[in-house]
């Protein structure tokens, strides 16, 4: 049988024939009556696309069409909510701009449409070509939080396992692997130890650098279901939604955070306000730790962060008043010069008052991308499946045995991080690279230097639901690939919940499912035998299943995806329902954790300077973060929303203090030009005294604004420091 007519019966056998297409009819949010030809006469509940939150979306058919969509109303996460992008989760898949056939850059420089067979057949001569030019580590892939644990594994599997690409990271670098690098330290295993429930039952709240209000509108819906009238407090150099709607904001200085936490922990010890019950028997290193933090008292805090001493004071008290506690983090923490550091702090307040494995307690980061916790455990890329290491033989030995694949096919070295390849690019190492799932031509930290490097690329490969991505601009070669909504699958969320998605609706055109384009890529590169027993996302389960048994992350107990939707998802650990019954789950309740010893560790060291600090010439912070809740990443999907559209502004802004703005001349609305060492913006500005004398926040959707972002990483996670870099300020000219 010729290749061209097995690549078309797989194509078929995938996704049936492809002008079998689904008419979506327009979304009915308003009250009145339905029309009856659109009335529902199923449903398909299915777990949100957007972000970590985890909601499930109760979608409604008629006749096999989709008609309508609405929050699920018994889902454990979301009790019947959704934020704006939710609501118009349906409504973005049908963009004119979607990927719909596979584009191939001509002679003239070109995309222009051709045939499965020949685009993968083109990617798969031109990798190999380069692979016998430079070697094997001529290749690298880039993945994504935002597709199934079923698509990472096997991508993650066919790159590493069947082509022998050895450097592959995801786009989770940039969100999570700061809460991935602390927990490992601090725990043992990367374990995010809360549920949503924790938000309702703590008694003491706090934030630092994070903003649900706006970032994860859902969750902080669940702390205003808290009746423990809870104390609320948010650390953040900004005065965010969040802070507004706090009992306390406790305005530091930026990149101060460290310094803080340090002197809180120090006061904690001072006023002997110590579980020293729990810190003898479950955590080692607290003497070091505690010696550590002696140098922080409190002048030296007072001086650093801007706080007053009763500031620092009132939160230490809180901390150490016996109440339940919990510390919450996102990106503020996480996207940091030393935010593994900053994310240790926090975790070790809560093992040194004790506030762990209780109800309302805990150490807890929360996800940015709806499955960056999947890819954190499956994607196989800086990890080896189910949260091994590559440079563990045993681990190897595990995986090998259990995929029924050869033993050398797996790797013993780490790949490179994300910064890692990008500079093997730079370098000329890297030739060949395949991006998935991500725009990194818009969201990599100094945006204008990986311009620059493409190229030194041979043959750059995107593979996205839309073609007109700053990053699939950029391409050789764009593989069309369906969206959430036009797949199977499971993501994971921020509380360790599994949950199922749901097809219900087919991709536009010649548009396949992640998961069969990673099928594809197989087979033309001679691989496919390998991954076999990988038919299609169901069968990938059974197998993750059996990837997981035996970890921290066990979810063998679990049956199948329809299990999944039945029981309102479920948290792992999940070895059975006899063992691990209950909606809502939290970690370390037998106060044992993943170290050989089964104790918590507190990690610690003295604080680094920014790479970058405001000066004469760039004499303002600037800070970046979320926009509004209607705004997603880089707005590849929710700039195709009418109604998302409208709930942000259009263009750049930039908001700077009233002081500061009349100190330049500038008034509101005025444009302004933003300038740092690696490039500048233009932006409308916002006067408001939410920010703080001295600096300035562009929210991080707009494309420009990653043109002025410092590459500066975390030594220990190699996360970019995306929140914090030193700018120039000045009125356009007329």
């Amino acid at each position: 049988m010729n290749v061209v007519s097995t690549a078309q019966k797989l194509i078929r056998r995938f996704e049936g024939p492809l002008t079998d297409q689904l008419v979506l009819e327009p979304a009915r949010f308003g009250l009145g009556k339905v029309p009856a030809r659109l009335q529902p006469d199923s449903i398909k509940r299915s777990v949100c696309g957007f972000c970590a939150t985890g909601c499930s979306l109760s979608v409604h058919l008629r006749q096999g069409d989709v008609v309508n969509l609405s929050p699920d109303k018994h889902y454990p996460v979301n009790l019947g909510m959704a934020c704006p992008k939710g609501w118009e989760a349906l409504r973005v898949l049908d963009a004119p701009n979607r990927a719909r056939v596979p584009l191939l850059r001509n002679a003239e420089g070109n995309l222009k449409p051709v045939s499965w067979e020949t685009a993968l057949r083109t990617m798969c001569e031109r990798f190999r070509d380069l692979q016998q030019a430079h070697g094997e580590d001529a290749l690298a892939f880039l993945s994504t939080g935002q597709i199934p644990i079923e698509e990472m594994a096997l991508l993650g599997s066919v790159a590493k396992f069947g082509m022998g690409i050895r450097h592959g990271d995801g786009n989770t670098r940039q969100c999570m692997a700061t809460a991935v690098t602390a927990y490992k330290e601090s725990f043992g295993f990367d374990a995010p130890p809360y549920t949503y429930k924790d938000f309702e039952e703590s008694e003491v709240l706090v934030f630092m650098g994070s903003n649900p209000c706006i970032a994860h509108p859902i969750m902080w819906q669940r702390v205003m279901r808290n009746r423990k009238n809870p104390i609320i407090v948010v650390i953040d150099p900004r005065r965010t939604e969040t802070a507004m709607a706090a009992t306390h904001h406790l305005a530091l200085r930026p990149k101060s955070d460290l310094t803080l936490l340090y002197g809180l922990a120090n006061l904690v010890c001072c006023r002997g306000k110590l579980d020293t019950a729990f810190i003898t028997k479950h955590t080692e290193h607290f003497e070091a730790f505690r010696d550590h933090v002696a140098a922080y008292d409190l002048d030296r805090v007072v001086e650093i962060t801007g706080l007053s001493a009763a500031q620092i004071e009132m939160l230490a008290d809180l901390i150490g008043s016996g109440r339940a506690t919990s510390f919450w983090w996102t990106m503020g923490v996480n996207q940091s010069h030393e935010g593994t550091r900053v994310a240790q702090g926090l975790i070790n307040l809560a093992l040194m008052t004790g506030n762990i494995g209780k109800p309302g307690t805990g150490a807890n980061s929360i996800t940015g991308q709806c499955n960056a916790m999947g890819s954190r455990l499956f994607s196989n890329t800086t990890n080896l499946l189910g949260g091994r290491a590559f440079t563990n033989a045993r681990h190897r030995k595990a995986v090998a045995e259990i995929l029924d694949i050869p033993l050398p096919c797996i790797p013993g070295k780490d790949s490179w991080a994300y910064d890692q390849i990008i500079d093997g690019v730079d370098a000329g190492a890297v030739k060949g690279l395949w991006i998935i799932a991500t725009n990194p031509a818009h969201s990599w930290i100094n945006q204008n230097r990986l311009a620059r490097l493409r190229k030194k690329l041979g043959f750059l490969v995107v593979q996205d639901m839309y073609a007109d991505t700053e990053t699939a601009q950029m391409a050789d070669l764009v593989l069309p690939a369906a969206a959430w909504g036009e797949k199977e699958g499971t993501f994971i969320n921020s509380e360790r919940r599994l949950g199922a998605i749901r097809k219900v609706r087919k991709a536009p055109g010649e548009a396949l499912a992640d998961f069969y384009i990673f099928k594809l890529v197989a087979h033309f590169w001679g691989c496919a035998d390998l991954f076999k027993d990988w038919t299609d996302p169901a069968a990938v389960f059974q197998i993750l299943k059996r990837l997981s048994a035996g970890q921290p992350c066990d979810f063998s107990g679990i049956k199948d995806h329809a299990h999944l939707e039945a029981s309102g998802g479920i948290q792992w650990p999940y070895r059975g329902v006899s063992e691990d019954n209950g909606h809502e789950r939290r970690l370390f309740t037998n106060h044992r954790f993943f170290h050989a010893n089964g104790k918590a560790r507190f990690c610690f060291e003295s604080g680094r300077q920014p790479q970058e600090v405001p000066d004469n010439q760039y004499p303002f912070w600037l800070l970046t973060g979320r926009g509004t809740s209607s705004q997603w990443h880089t707005q590849s999907r929710t700039r195709n929303s009418d109604v998302l559209r409208k709930l942000y502004p259009v263009d750049c802004y930039v908001e700077i203090h009233p002081e500061d703005a009349r100190t330049l001349g500038i008034q509101p609305h005025d444009l302004v030009t933003l300038r740092s060492p690696r490039g500048q913006v233009i932006a409308s500005a916002f006067l408001t005294a939410t920010v703080q004398r001295g600096s300035v926040f562009l929210p991080m959707h707009y494309s420009a604004v990653n043109q002025l972002t410092l590459d500066q990483f975390d030594p220990h996670s190699r996360q970019p420091s995306y929140k914090a870099c030193a700018v120039s300020l000045e009125k356009c000219k007329d």
